[in-house]
């Protein structure tokens, strides 16, 4: 399989309907710096998610898509995701989060599909990041394996997977960035 995925540095967010609309709209403008919200020194505790993470697409080059359920909500169905550390780049963020959710080094296989998106954190989460805080910039990379992998999951975190061809795993997915990135990858 072929990444299919067309790379820009940004996706346009005025495409998304919950987004401010309007030329040269800003969502983040009047809001928390989305690099320093929630942010402190490497090292440091703070009380808030940084308002920034990564969506990591694992596929095989047969075309599979790994999806991992969610403990909360249980419907919800994912790749790997996961918010930026303190100081922590977007790319070791997907290999950390691929780690902690599947069990898998990917380390100099993971691809930097560089496009990231911006989307509305669900009103559910929004008690994570800094008041005001209300956007999320998400950085899309991929880890394409030659065949489908066991997976180690973490039962804090999912309760089960599912290696899924992509129109199935696009439409399982429960983010559109998500059906977004495995319809991208998949060609569909």
């Amino acid at each position: 399989m072929a990444l299919a995925i067309e790379t820009r540095a940004d996706g346009p967010p005025e495409s998304h309907p919950d987004l401010p609309q309007g030329a040269g709209a800003d969502p983040m403008a009047g809001l928390a710096d989305p690099a320093a919200a929630g942010a402190a020194a490497p090292g440091a505790r703070t009380r808030f998610k940084r308002p920034q993470s990564v969506l990591v697409v694992i596929c095989t080059r047969g075309g599979e898509f790994l999806m991992l359920r969610r403990t909360h909500p249980g419907q919800f169905w994912q790749s790997v995701t996961g918010s930026l550390g303190p100081g922590e780049s977007p790319r070791l963020a997907a290999l950390r989060e691929i780690r902690e959710e599947t069990g898998l080094w990917a380390g100099s296989a993971l691809v930097d599909l560089r496009r990231s998106v911006l989307f509305p954190i669900m009103r559910a989460w929004r008690e994570r990041y800094a008041p005001n805080v209300r956007f999320n910039r998400e950085y899309w990379f991929a880890l394409v394996l030659e065949t489908r992998r066991i997976i180690r999951l973490d039962p804090a975190e999912h309760l089960e997977y599912r290696w899924l061809p992509g129109l199935r795993a696009a439409n399982l997915a429960s983010s559109w960035t998500n059906r977004d990135a495995i319809l991208a990858l998949s060609g569909g």
